[in-house]
């Protein structure tokens, strides 16, 4: 709300009032104009560095052209749209990005250069740079029964069938960034597990980002659940080296009935790079997913989860956690719409922000006149550790549905002075006591990771900022 004071009777206008205010809408109009131009270039250079890698499978070509065309139909997202009001896309535009030969940069890697991300606890690893896959850095023997993993790349014509009703088949496919990464589409991540088939060794997608001069990055992951199956898997995007870049990413998600996925997805890009990714889950009844989400990199970061439950008695659990510093920008926003009966949905995001961050978190449920007896918590938890640090936080439930139980809530905090001298003492000193409440505060998320290894590297990292 805004309230506008002024002196004498407001109705009454000077003949030079009227003529500035007519000047400065029209400045005002001109500017949003060219803003807008600017951004449609923009979004037009994308799409054509997107498409610069041919391809020569008919039924790709197709997805590709399809999604053009839900490009061109849209417009580069700005704070004027609802959406995008938190974020600002700004300096993205001033980032000058050209094409880039990623089969090169790949040859120039080695084992030595994973040593950082290598995870002993987990043998099977795909390897993508800038987004296509690298075998000789991935690790793909003796995986068990029932678990098929490879890239799009390298995939038999005769198999392709098999992928045909889920790639790019997900809900919100038309999204402008969504659109872009498949209007691009040469290669994926392609995990699937056989029906009954119980994975108990964890599958490590990593994501490598690196380039001599800006460039689009676009990942792709689809992974495919059947019936009664289970899997863990660590989606892990990284960066090698200190370019400034923009990574755009997918991951599809398609659980049958009965599946369960325990899904954790890792961002520590380096802070000169943007990232846009969207992560799309569909889940059958009586289907379970867990996702836990680290932020803990770039310049600029944006996540948009959507979770669909089209089956009764679903169970969604998402643990996200958030690190903001300097300058830094990240967004999660999520999207839960359960459908039918009996639905169960928890979600817990925790935001830590210092200096001149900015974390964004925007959760939105949907409960329908049909998802009777659902049981839905939604809880944003934020540390402001600077009074500089903001945090802009936006829980929404959406309940049409009149037998349910559903909750959502938001808290904004500090460091408690009375806990810090409580630590203190008991002789220990200021620093000290402040990084053990923040990595007490981050624990609760950090603990529910599933992989040893990467749970012990994940605290040291949130330890040291």
């Amino acid at each position: 709300m805004s309230i506008q004071v002024s002196p004498g009777d407001p109705t009454i206008h000077t003949a030079a009032e009227s003529i500035n205010e007519s000047i400065g809408e029209s400045i005002g109009e001109s500017a949003r104009s060219t803003s807008a131009q600017a951004r449609a270039d923009y979004l037009a250079c994308l799409l054509r560095l997107a498409q610069a890698e041919p391809i020569d499978r008919i039924w790709l070509q197709e997805l590709r052209d399809h999604a053009v065309v839900r490009v061109q139909e849209q417009h580069f997202p700005s704070t004027r749209d609802e959406e995008w009001r938190f974020t600002d896309l700004a300096d993205l535009l001033n980032l000058s990005i050209g094409a880039t030969e990623s089969a090169s940069l790949a040859d120039r890697l080695t084992t030595t250069n994973l040593a950082t991300f290598a995870l002993p606890d987990v043998p099977h690893r795909l390897t993508f740079v800038n987004g296509q896959y690298a075998p000789q850095l991935s690790s793909v023997a003796n995986l068990p029964a029932g678990l098929t993993i490879g890239s799009l790349s390298e995939l038999p014509e005769a198999e392709t069938p098999a992928i045909l009703p889920y790639l790019g088949k997900q809900a919100g496919a038309e999204e402008v960034f969504t659109a872009l990464n498949t209007a691009g589409l040469t290669d994926a991540a392609i995990v699937q597990v056989s029906k009954n088939a119980e994975i108990d060794t964890p599958i490590h997608l990593l994501f490598i980002a690196t380039a001599p001069q800006p460039t689009l990055i676009q990942p792709r992951s689809l992974v495919i659940l059947a019936a009664n199956s289970a899997l863990t898997i660590l989606e892990d995007h990284v960066t090698i080296g200190e370019t400034a870049y923009l990574e755009n990413g997918v991951t599809e998600i398609w659980l049958a009935e009965n599946a369960r996925l325990n899904h954790t997805r890792v961002q520590r890009h380096s802070g000169t790079a943007f990232q846009i990714g969207k992560t799309a889950v569909s889940q059958a009844r009586t289907s379970h997913y867990t996702c836990n989400t680290i932020d803990l990199g770039a310049q600029l970061s944006r996540h948009h989860l959507e979770i669909y439950q089209t089956g009764e008695q679903t169970e969604t659990v998402l643990n996200g956690l958030t690190v903001a510093q300097q300058d830094q920008v990240s967004d999660t926003h999520s999207t839960i719409a359960l459908t039918k009966p009996y639905g169960m949905t928890r979600q817990l995001h925790k935001c830590i922000v210092d200096d001149r961050g900015h974390a964004v978190f925007n959760g939105k449920v949907y409960v329908p006149q049909a998802a009777q007896m659902t049981d839905a918590g939604q809880l944003n938890r934020n540390l402001l550790l600077s009074p500089k640090a903001r945090v802009d936080t936006k829980p929404q439930l959406e309940i049409v549905a009149d037998n349910v139980k559903c909750t959502h809530g938001a808290t904004v905090g500090q460091l408690e002075t009375d806990e810090i001298f409580y630590l203190q003492s008991r002789g220990i000193d200021t620093q000290s006591a402040r990084k053990l409440l923040v990595n007490a505060f981050a624990y609760e998320v950090l603990a529910q990771v599933p992989i040893d290894s990467l749970r012990q590297t994940l605290m040291a990292q949130v330890a040291q900022s």
